[in-house]
């Protein structure tokens, strides 16, 4: 017997597919909607490097110039090369980086229970919204000098404040997750006789991953800033406690080491985060470039 166009080489039973549809994996089919343009996504890392070269090409003209205070990027390279052949550089990172990353991780997962509570259920919302948005309108480092006098001066007050820095942004953006979750997807999968956890994981927690991550990277420009003020006070070691060395001897190259130590390590988080965000939600359709 020949081959119809909806004949199917699987097995019997199997339902065929309609000649017409898209193959998987292709621009329509479920998986592969926003796959990204290998053409685009050349273009996009070609203009980031331009971009780069660009500012660094500003900040040699404006030296040039005669701009008052500013070190050039060849003096400051030479600085980094010092410090980093010295182990300083790398020393005061890991500090920091440890730092950061402790308080950051500390303060998302405590992020995730508390704004999940917010949003699903109206009591938990009432009693711990006010307090979340009071301590949010209050900033990090108006508390440093509470968790010194309280909690002393080594590492704990610094990873406090990075917690406190890191919670308040994620939990909010969860907490917003949840309440704009589709009430039409809930009630569909109430409908279909699935209980209250079940809806939960399946239908509230894919749509929120979008909110945590967003919230997730506000909280790390959060953490980062919050870090290097409480490198300020009683520290020994960190990019933060290394720059406020430095403006005691007027020693502006280091102080540029330090800014662009800390910019890009941020950016390397940041850009992890986006990574792992992609994986995350590969259901979900966006806009590519």
């Amino acid at each position: 017997m020949p081959r119809t166009a909806y004949s199917s080489p699987l097995a019997p039973g199997t339902p065929p597919r309609p000649a017409d549809d898209p193959p998987a994996g292709r621009s329509g089919g479920r998986s592969g909607g926003h796959r990204p343009v290998p053409g685009a996504t050349a273009a996009a890392r070609l203009s980031g490097a331009v971009s780069v070269l660009a500012g660094v090409g500003l900040w040699h003209l404006a030296t040039v110039l005669g701009a008052v205070g500013v070190p050039g990027p060849a003096p400051v390279l030479a600085r980094g090369a010092e410090l980093l052949a010295d182990g300083t550089l790398t020393t005061d990172a890991l500090a920091s980086v440890r730092r950061v990353l402790t308080g950051f991780a500390l303060g998302t997962a405590a992020a995730l229970p508390v704004g999940a509570l917010m949003g699903w259920y109206p009591v938990a919302r009432a009693l711990l919204e006010p307090w979340v948005q009071f301590f949010r309108m209050v900033p990090p480092l108006a508390v440093i000098p509470l968790t010194i006098v309280l909690l002393g001066i080594d590492e704990t007050p610094k990873i406090t404040v990075i917690f406190l820095a890191a919670f308040l942004s994620t939990a909010v953006s969860v907490f917003q997750g949840v309440l704009t979750v589709d009430r039409t997807l809930i009630d569909a999968a109430r409908v279909l006789g699935a209980r209250e956890p079940v809806i939960f994981a399946r239908v509230v927690v894919p749509a929120t991953l979008p909110f945590l991550f967003t919230g997730a990277r506000v909280g790390l420009g959060a953490s980062w800033s919050t870090l290097v003020a409480a490198e300020l006070i009683a520290a020994q070691q960190g990019l933060g406690y290394r720059m406020q060395q430095a403006q005691l001897y007027y020693d502006l190259e280091t102080i540029f080491v330090g800014i662009l130590a800390i910019g890009s390590l941020g950016l390397l988080m940041d850009r992890l985060l986006i990574a792992a965000e992609r994986r995350a939600t590969a259901w979900q359709d966006r806009r590519e470039a």
